[in-house]
This record gives structure tokens, sequence and C-alpha cells, in this order.
């Protein structure tokens, strides 16, 4: 018997499995791959600025020392590069832009924007459109989360099982929780935005968002260590080809990709680069945020080895190597979940659902 039950084989899964595994916890993960299409898509881009309101991210002093640790240790555990750290480049559309931009570099934000305008040699930024210059974002990057899925699935091999996770053929009982042959003493959900056919916690308010990205080739294009950032991104991958994204839908929950958000992202595009592109890959895939865009782990209020761990939403990235290790130390040493990531928040939610079967 193990000690936990893995469900899913997205982001959440993976980074819970190598903290599993750094702590002792047994375990045996259970889903099909190609079912976590949010992860597979993903742009895995890091950014500690909110472009919006020129704040710093929800806890990205803290986040960001976090995810380099987890992803440089990722990388040395499976042998596969995984980490790129690159500024950003985000050009300005007027000029009140760049005063707020100086005063925020030595004050709020000091540290994740470089006070410095227009840094970046020309030829890095060719054919990308920043008429009236640009700001440098720093602590910044993204992963390759493709590469990071499938090195995941490669390291722990045997502790994996690839196929449709079926919640009917689950038993849960005070001690012991059954699927198939599997017995473990508790099980751990980490669905995404599948959660809300998961009988067991179907009742937590998500808001799940659908985005959209492509592939492109660019071969006039430089960006060989600078993200560009305008209304959407472009950064380059390891193969040579472009990243663009994204796009956010909230009404649409499926991973087809749309005429209407191709049509977004070429817009974007448009309003980016200035030189010819071919696209190679068009996909999709749903974010699974909840309501308050906080995440969502811990315990199922009703079943004592039943836990959750989902709603990275759009940060998953910067969000899940800190969470990870919250998880753990809720599960071990009893550690209190704060309530703005505890599921706890949503109990209401619980008794309203109850109710409406009883």
């Amino acid at each position: 018997m193990t000690d936990f039950l893995i469900v899913g084989r997205g982001l959440a899964a993976s980074v819970i499995m190598y903290r599993f595994a750094e702590a002792g916890i047994s375990f045996k993960t259970i889903g099909k791959e190609d079912l976590s299409r949010s992860s597979q898509v993903a742009g895995g881009l890091w950014n500690p600025v909110v472009f919006k309101r020129m704040t710093s991210s929800w806890m990205a002093h803290t986040l960001v020392p976090e995810l380099l640790e987890f992803y440089t240790r990722c990388e040395q555990m499976t042998g596969k590069k995984i980490l790129y750290q690159r500024n950003i480049a985000k050009p300005f559309t007027e000029d009140q832009e760049k005063m707020l931009w100086k005063k925020r570099a030595v004050n709020e934000l000091a540290g994740f924007l470089d006070p410095r305008l227009d840094l970046v040699e020309h030829e890095e930024l060719a054919h990308c459109k920043a008429r009236l210059g640009y700001g440098t974002v720093l602590k910044s990057g993204f992963v390759d989360m493709k590469s990071f899925l499938k090195a995941t699935t490669r390291f722990f091999e045997k502790n994996i099982v690839d196929e449709a996770f079926d919640h009917a053929l689950l038993e849960i009982k005070e001690n012991v929780v059954t699927y198939n042959t599997h017995r473990a003493r508790n099980i751990l959900f980490c669905e995404g935005y599948l959660v809300k056919n998961n009988p067991y916690f179907n009742w937590i308010p998500l808001k799940p968002a659908k985005g959209e990205t492509l592939k492109i080739k660019a071969p006039a294009l430089a960006l060989h260590n600078t993200i560009f950032n305008r209304n959407g991104f472009i950064l380059r991958l390891p193969d040579g080809n472009f990243k663009v994204g994204a796009t956010y839908e909230w009404n649409d929950q499926n991973d087809v990709p749309t005429q209407k958000a191709l049509d977004e992202l070429r817009h974007k595009l448009s309003q980016m680069i200035a030189c010819d592109y071919e696209i190679v890959e068009h996909e999709a895939g749903v974010r699974p945020s909840s309501i308050d865009r906080r995440p969502i782990i811990g315990r199922h209020p009703e079943y004592g080895n039943n836990y959750i761990f989902n709603g990275l939403g759009t940060k998953g990235v910067m969000l899940a190597p800190y969470l990870r290790k919250k998880f753990v130390f809720f599960y071990l040493q009893k550690q209190i979940l704060e309530r703005e990531v505890n599921v706890e928040r949503f109990r209401s939610f619980y008794e309203a659902s109850k109710k409406s079967k009883d």
C-alpha cells in the first residue's frame, strides 16, 4: 500500500511527485498524459510584474526564488534543460508609461524593473515594434512545459499509470483508498479544470479560462535572450521556433483551437512584430482558475484522506513550486494552510451542494 494516489498528469501532479519523492512519501500517479492540455499548451512564462496595475505579482518576492530553485533541481535530477531565465522587453505605448516605469523601478518594483530604458541591443529586438522605446523586466523567464512534463514522466515512469481515471471505480474509506488494484492511505486530486467531473470536489467554484497559443517560424526574428510582451508575448523556444500567446476565453470550455482565437493571436502578432512568419502549430487548453483567482489546496470537508491541489490558473509555473511545499507541510506536520489558498474557504459551497442533493 502506498501513502498516496495522485490523480492527474499536468503541472500540479508533476511538482507534487518531486516533493513526495524528496519527503519519502510513497505514491502512484494515475492519469492520461494527453488530458493535461492546459499544462502542455501553456507558454510557461513567469513574470513578477502585473503590467495592468504596474504592481508586483502576488507573493512574487517569495515565489521567484522558489521556482528557480525547484526547476534547477529538476534539471539536475532529469538531465533535461527546462528553465530559461529571460528578461522581458515591454514596449511603451505612451510617454506617461515611461515616467511611471521609472518611478516604480526605484520604489515598489525595485529589483523587478530596470530603471534604465532601451537596454537591449538593437539586433536582439530587430523587427519588434517598440516605437516609443521599452522597459526591461528582471527575474523573469519561462519553463519549457512540454520538456518538463516529458522529463517528469521518464523520471517517475515506475510510479505512473498512463490511463484515464474513472471516479466510478474509486472507493474511499477512513484509512484506505482503493482504485482497481491500487490501494493507498490517501488520494490527492490534481485534475485541473476536469475537477468539474469529480464527484468529491465538483462543488468548488471554478472560473476556468480557455487559452490558445501559436508556435511560429520567423527567421528574421532574434529574441535569443529576451521575451517580447505587448498585450501578449512572443518567446524563442529551444527548437528555434517561437511561442505566441495567449488568449483568454471564459465561456468556451474545451481544448479545441478556434478561428476566433487564431484571428486574435494574429492581431497580437501584428502589434508586436514586423516580419514574415509561418504558423507551425495552434493549440488550446483550459486553465483551472478559481472564482477568486487563488489556488485551491487542502483536505475534503468530510473525507480526511481525500485532498486537492488545484486552481493554479495563469501563474502555475510561479505558484506550483512554493505550494507543493505548503501542501506537504500541511500533510506531514499539520501546518495550517492560509485561508486564501485553503479549500476550506469554499466550505459554504460544499454545504449548499449537500443540501441540494438531500
